[in-house]
C-alpha cells in the first residue's frame, strides 16, 4: 500500500469526532457498518406497495398534524391561499422493526420516502400546477418500526373569499388532508393534537393577522364508493389588519367630502363657487380609480368601502348639482323670474325660521310669518272692496270722489239757464285748466312712483332670490354634513371589528 493509498482515521480529519477514550469500548457506537448492515437488512426484501400490517384487515393508523409558518398571500379575485406549512405524519410499519442489540446500538436510521411505505395524503383543495408541492425529506425510522415523516412545502389551496366587510372582514380558509388511494378500513387518519394546527413558529403577516387553526376529522361517504373516507381539515382563521386601509383610503376619502361641504360656505359671487365642486369631483374620481386596483376584484358581494365611496360619490356628485341650482337661484333677475308662492313660503319663512336665518332688519320668527300671513290676506280683502277704476288705476276711491265732485260743481255751472258773468266764466275756466294741470301732475307723479316702486320691487325681488340661494346653500351644507357623518360612523360601527392596527 503506497503513501496515498494509505487509509487515515477519520478522527484526524475532523478533529471533533475523535473518539473518546473515556467511554468503554462495549459502549462506543461504530455507526458507519452497523447503519449500512441495518439498511441493507431493512430494505433488501422491502416492497414498498405493501401496507405494513401485521393483519390485512386492520388499517394503518397515521397520525397528522400541521405546523404553519408563514400566510404568503392571500389572492382575494383568485381566491387561492399560500401558506407555508410543515406537515407531520406519524405511523406505525411492522417490517421496519429490529433490535439495536444486533446493531451496535443503532435505534434509528433515515430513509428516503420512496424507498419505504409512506401515506398518499394529499391536500384536496390544492390550487397548485404540481397539485403536491411538499419536499420530500428522510423519513425518521425508529426500531419499534414506528415512522416520522415531516414534509414542508408552499402549499396553494382555494379558498372562498368573502369581501363583504372588506376592509374589516375575517377570512376562513380551509386546508382538506386525506388519503387519495386508501379508504378508511385500509388507512385512518387521527388528529395528533385536539388543539388543532401547530401555530408556535408562525411569522406574523403584515396584513393579516392570525386567530386560530382549528382542525375537524370528518368520515365522508362519496358517491363513487362505498367505503368511508376519513379526513382533516384545518381552518385557518384570519383577520385583514385595517391601518393601511383606514389611513390610506377611509381618511383622505372623509377630507375629500369635507372639501365638498366647504363649497356650500363659499359666496355665489366669488366665481369659484361651481369651479371647486367640478374640481373635488373630479379629484374624486381619480382617486376612486386608484383605489380600484386596491378593493378585491370580485362580483360575489360589494364590499364596505366600495359602498362607502359609492356614498361619498354620490353626495360630491349631488353637491354639484345643488351648487348649480344655488347659482341659478342667486343670479335670477325679475324681468326674467318671478318667485312662485310656495318659493317665498319655504325658502323665505319656514326653513329660515328653522335655520335660525335672517337678513338684515328682517328677523324672521313664527309671529312675523303669521303677520305676513294675516296681512296677505288683508290686502286681498282691501282690494276685492275697492272699485275696478281704482285698482286699474292704483288710486284710492277717495280721490276719484273729489275729482267727481268737482267736474259736478262745473256742470253745474254748464247746466245754468242764464248767461255766466266774467268771474264766473274765469272761474270755470281756471277750474278746468286746473283739473287738467292735476290730472298732467297725478300722471307723472303715478309715472315716477311706478318706476321707483318697480325698481324697489326688483331690488327685493333680487335680494329674495339671493336670500333663497342662501338658505339653499345652509340647508345643503347641514343635509351633507349629517350625512358624511351618518355614512362614515354607519360604516364603521357596521363592521364587524373597528380595530385599527
Amino acid at each position: 500500500m503506497t503513501v496515498k493509498e494509505k487509509k487515515i482515521p477519520q478522527w484526524l480529519v475532523f478533529p471533533s469526532q475523535k473518539p473518546r477514550r473515556d467511554v468503554a469500548p462495549s459502549e462506543r457506537c461504530c455507526g458507519g457498518p452497523n447503519e449500512k448492515r441495518l439498511l441493507s437488512n431493512l430494505l433488501d426484501k422491502y416492497n414498498t406497495l405493501e401496507r405494513p400490517v401485521f393483519n390485512e384487515s386492520e388499517p394503518v393508523v397515521v397520525s397528522f398534524g400541521l405546523t404553519l409558518m408563514q400566510i404568503i398571500d392571500v389572492d382575494e379575485k383568485n381566491q387561492i391561499l399560500t401558506t407555508n406549512a410543515w406537515l407531520n405524519l406519524d405511523w406505525r410499519d411492522q417490517n421496519l422493526i429490529w433490535n439495536p442489540a444486533n446493531y451496535s446500538g443503532v435505534k434509528d436510521v433515515r430513509i428516503p420516502p420512496n424507498r419505504i411505505w409512506k401515506p398518499d395524503i394529499l391536500l384536496y383543495n390544492s390550487a397548485d400546477e404540481g397539485f403536491d408541492n411538499t419536499f420530500q425529506t428522510n423519513v425518521v425510522v425508529r426500531h419499534n418500526g414506528s415512522c416520522n415523516y415531516i414534509p414542508p412545502g408552499i402549499f396553494k389551496s382555494t379558498c372562498k373569499i368573502d369581501i363583504t366587510w372588506f376592509p374589516f372582514d375575517d377570512q376562513q380558509c380551509k386546508m382538506k388532508f386525506g388519503s387519495w388511494t386508501y379508504d378508511g378500513f385500509m388507512l385512518d387518519l387521527v388528529e395528533k393534537t385536539t388543539e388543532g394546527g401547530d401555530i408556535s413558529g408562525f411569522i406574523t403577516n403584515g396584513e393579516w393577522d392570525l386567530i386560530g387553526v382549528p382542525s375537524n376529522r370528518t368520515v365522508e361517504y362519496y358517491t363513487c364508493c362505498p367505503e368511508p373516507y376519513v379526513d382533516i381539515t384545518f381552518v385557518i382563521h384570519i383577520r385583514r389588519r385595517t391601518l393601511y386601509y383606514f389611513f390610506n383610503l377611509i381618511v383622505p376619502s372623509v377630507l375629500i367630502s369635507s372639501m365638498a361641504l366647504l363649497g356650500f360656505t363659499l359666496p355665489p359671487d366669488s366665481g369659484e363657487k361651481l369651479t371647486l365642486g367640478v374640481t373635488i369631483l373630479l379629484s374624486l374620481t381619480v382617486f376612486l380609480n386608484l383605489v380600484a386596483e386596491t378593493l378585491p376584484q370580485v362580483s360575489d358581494a360589494i364590499p364596505l368601502l366600495g359602498t362607502y365611496f359609492n356614498c361619498i360619490m354620490f353626495m360630491v356628485a349631488s353637491s354639484v348639482v345643488l351648487t348649480v341650482v344655488v347659482l341659478n337661484y342667486h343670479h335670477r333677475r325679475a324681468e326674467m323670474h318671478d318667485m312662485p308662492g310656495w318659493v317665498r313660503t319655504l325658502f323665505l319663512l319656514w326653513l329660515p325660521w328653522i335655520l335660525r336665518m335672517s337678513r338684515p332688519g328682517k328677523k324672521v320668527t313664527r309671529k312675523t310669518i303669521l303677520m305676513n300671513s294675516r296681512i296677505k290676506e288683508m290686502e286681498l280683502k282691501e282690494r276685492s272692496s275697492r272699485s275696478l277704476l281704482a285698482n286699474v288705476l292704483d288710486m284710492d276711491d277717495d280721490f276719484r270722489h273729489s275729482v267727481d265732485l268737482s267736474t259736478d260743481v262745473i256742470g253745474d255751472y254748464v247746466s245754468m239757464q242764464r248767461p255766466l258773468t266774467l268771474k264766473e266764466c274765469v272761474f270755470v275756466i281756471a277750474t278746468q285748466q286746473a283739473q287738467r294741470d292735476l290730472q298732467a301732475i297725478i300722471r307723472e307723479l303715478r309715472f315716477i312712483t311706478s318706476k321707483l316702486k318697480k325698481k324697489d320691487d326688483e331690488n327685493d325681488l333680487i335680494a329674495e332670490w339671493k336670500f333663497a340661494a342662501m338658505v339653499v346653500d345652509r340647508i345643503c351644507l347641514f343635509i351633507f354634513t349629517m350625512f358624511t357623518i351618518i355614512a362614515t360612523l354607519a360604516v364603521l360601527f357596521s363592521a364587524p371589528h373597528i380595530i385599527v392596527q
